[in-house]
């Protein structure tokens, strides 16, 4: 689940490899030690010159925050406070360390490790763990097919510069839709009944998928569905997925998180080789709070 920007000069892109990889540890000796009100996490996604451009008040922009931290007006400010010399994307999360006021961290997977393993016994919900030591074989396995099949498998179809490429890409994603969904017909989540690392990684595409990639035909391809050319099958086509995007995105708490205005005006605005007119389709505003069938492997 690489935060980073996808690379266009190829017939098969690659995403960046994310640049700032240090570690919080429960260990007291550690740079940077787990310590509560120490780290804040700027989440957003990117362009490719500042990266996220922070509005001048709470109340400029709904659901945005002026950076009270540092007062930068971008993400690439804060990059250019972690290092002067840094010549890269600016792109997010970044895990931002207030003591030592620099990056700790840029990666979304490892950052997502972080909070699972090593900021728990500050956590309201210390009990639930996204990477158990008895499933943490399973869980490696999962999150590197999800990855490579799904998370960055849109943007693989999305930015193919040959049909041949684009071909291969398309069946590498659904292929990868298909086992999900018939592991989901079988148990809960993704690596049994228990909420894992690799359904956080897959829901953060799904949540995108029907609203950001397909949605209706109009001038441009939309989002990861038409603006990615993934328009094979819509996610609430799969009735296991449709199920499961549902369960999950009802978790007391997530739901908060997603803001589907700010996904599609980022999508629609931030690849100008694919919707070069920036037009921001409306619809189809799915619905996730409503009842789900997930219950029956309670």
């Amino acid at each position: 689940m690489a935060a980073s920007s996808a690379n266009e000069n190829s017939d098969k892109p690659r995403r960046t490899v994310t640049s700032f990889r240090n570690f919080v540890s429960q260990n007291h000796d550690s740079q940077f030690p787990a310590e509560s009100g120490r780290y804040h996490l700027k989440t957003k996604e990117n362009d490719e010159h500042m990266g996220w451009v922070f509005p001048d008040s709470d109340k400029e922009v709904p659901g945005a925050e002026r950076d009270h931290i540092n007062g930068a007006k971008s993400v690439r400010g804060l990059y250019d406070i972690a290092s002067l010399n840094y010549t890269g994307k600016c792109t997010v999360p970044v895990l931002w360390d207030k003591k030592l006021n620099t990056i700790v961290n840029n990666e979304s997977s490892e950052i997502l490790r972080m909070f699972s393993t090593e900021f728990n016994h500050f956590a309201e919900i210390p009990c639930l763990d996204l990477y158990p030591p008895n499933l943490r074989s399973l869980i490696n396995e999962t999150n590197e097919w999800v990855h490579h099949g799904i998370n960055n498998g849109v943007y693989k179809c999305g930015f193919a510069t040959t049909q041949t490429a684009y071909d291969e890409a398309v069946k590498q994603l659904f292929d990868a839709l298909d086992k999900c969904e018939e592991i989901l017909e079988k148990q809960r989540f993704l690596c049994g009944n228990t909420l894992t690392e690799p359904d956080i990684r897959l829901f953060v595409t799904l949540i995108r998928f029907d609203e950001v990639v397909y949605a209706q035909l109009i001038f441009m391809f939309w989002a990861y569905t038409v603006i990615f050319k993934c328009s094979k099958r819509l996610i609430r086509e799969y009735s296991n997925l449709f199920n499961y995007t549902k369960d999950i995105y009802q978790i007391p708490g997530l739901s908060s998180t997603v803001k589907m205005d700010h996904v599609k005006q980022n999508y629609y605005g931030s690849f100008p080789s694919i919707n070069p007119l920036g037009i921001v389709a409306h619809g189809p505003n799915i619905d996730y709070s409503l009842s789900h069938d997930r219950h029956r492997f309670s």
